[in-house]
């Protein structure tokens, strides 16, 4: 079944191994029937999320394992990819097993990355890694590079591994840290010098690579023409890169509107939007960053986004003109296509289609039904989202999980 198509139908799913088993003609006596204005898509794959919760247990003030699956629930997210920006991050196997085991909290199923610093080695099993060109929050030296140099010895250790690039070029950060404003100190040239870096490693050494929250314009063009050249390199781009921009912060908000890389001017903004909705952008990913109103005060970077990706999108289509089938391949589709490599075999063939053999995991959105978002309806630890008092057009009416309703 093509992605991008649309169909009416009814959706068999195994309770026992949590795949689809039927896909045939519309039947109202299904267990669940669904009214007009409802629409089914392959459950929303989230692959660039921050839970907070490691061994050391520093941060779980503000997420867990267990809340971060209740915010996805809530935002019809099936499946998290979770990054290893922790106090202790997961470098090698011993380290990754060990976060492994704090995942089962969670209701639902969480990918964890690998991360990659000046001193560390591939694990034994094909995992995600991720790369940060420049320090992006705290103080952990263990992923920190401190040059350009350690960066691409580095990627000759991981060579035709799967990395995940923070694209940030840390000697331009340098430059302009003595800037006043967020988002001066983190200029656009700084993630577009870093893109160029990233697409250079992917072509000389990983084979192929995502570049995470992209947010530049000019930066999109980059991997547009490595991707027209043949390098495999995908890329995301955030909820909040879409939604705001450096016009819409003012002394009142601007520490709940700082994150990394930071906004970007209106422009950039409305170029991310078409280059998402044409395909030049791969996917939405939340860069999910739950950090509690005292951090975010204190300065923190990033927003909370998992509980609204679903309402979200119904904003992505009622203003901007995104079809249903441009969700589910910017949400469903493109996200899995990188999940699915790191899935084990009771998965099936794994997440983004709705076809019988994959994960009966499906994200129910009813058009007709807004939502104000506000503090009540939240899950995530930390208690607050960027788009309170905000209503968007549509909600998430059902999330199921390998054939569970969830909500």
């Amino acid at each position: 079944m093509n992605p991008e198509r649309t169909f009416r139908g009814t959706i068999t799913i195994d309770c026992a191994t949590g795949l689809i088993c039927g896909i045939g003609p519309y039947d109202p006596g299904a267990d669940i029937a669904l009214p007009a204005g409802s629409l089914i898509f392959p459950g929303l794959v989230d692959v660039h999320t921050h839970g907070r919760q490691d061994a050391t247990g520093q941060e779980i003030y503000k997420e867990d394992f267990k809340t971060s699956g209740e915010a996805a629930v809530n935002g019809g997210v099936v499946h998290v990819a979770e990054m290893g920006n922790n106090p202790k991050p997961p470098i090698d196997d011993e380290s990754y097993a060990e976060k492994s085991l704090l995942t089962a909290s969670s209701c639902v199923p969480v990918t964890l990355y690998a991360m990659i610093g000046p001193q560390t080695m591939p694990l034994s099993h094909r995992v995600p890694y991720k790369m940060c060109h420049a320090r992006t929050t705290g103080k952990n030296d263990i992923i920190f590079f401190p040059s350009w140099g350690e960066i691409e010895e580095a990627a000759k250790r991981y060579r035709g591994c799967h990395v995940s690039h923070h694209c940030e070029d840390s000697a331009i950060l340098k430059l302009n840290e003595h800037e006043k404003l967020h988002e001066l100190k983190r200029p656009p040239e700084a993630e577009t010098s870093s893109v160029k870096k990233a697409i250079y490693l992917i072509e000389n050494y990983f084979g192929k690579g995502k570049l995470c929250h992209c947010s530049v314009a000019s930066g999109i063009k980059d991997i547009v023409e490595a991707k027209r050249r043949g390098v495999q390199v995908a890329c995301e781009v955030t909820p909040h890169h879409l939604y705001f921009d450096t016009s819409m912060i003012t002394d009142a908000n601007r520490p709940w509107m700082q994150m990394n890389p930071p906004l970007r001017s209106p422009e950039d903004r409305l170029s991310l939007i078409s280059a998402l909705r044409e395909g030049d952008i791969d996917m939405i990913a939340t860069d999910h960053a739950p950090h509690t109103v005292s951090d975010k005060i204190k300065g923190a970077s990033g927003q909370p986004h998992l509980d609204t990706l679903g309402p979200f999108v119904t904003w992505l289509m009622a203003e901007h003109g995104f079809k249903p089938e441009d969700i589910a391949r910017i949400c469903s589709f493109a996200p899995a296509q990188f999940l699915n490599q790191f899935l084990d075999p009771s998965y099936g063939n794994g997440y983004g289609r709705i076809e019988v053999g994959y994960v009966g995991s499906l994200t129910v959105i009813d058009t007709s039904k807004p939502v104000t978002i506000a503090k009540s309806m939240l899950k995530t630890k930390c208690g607050w989202s960027p788009f309170e008092g905000v209503t968007f057009p549509g909600s998430v009416r059902h999330t199921i999980v390998k054939g569970a309703v969830l909500k």
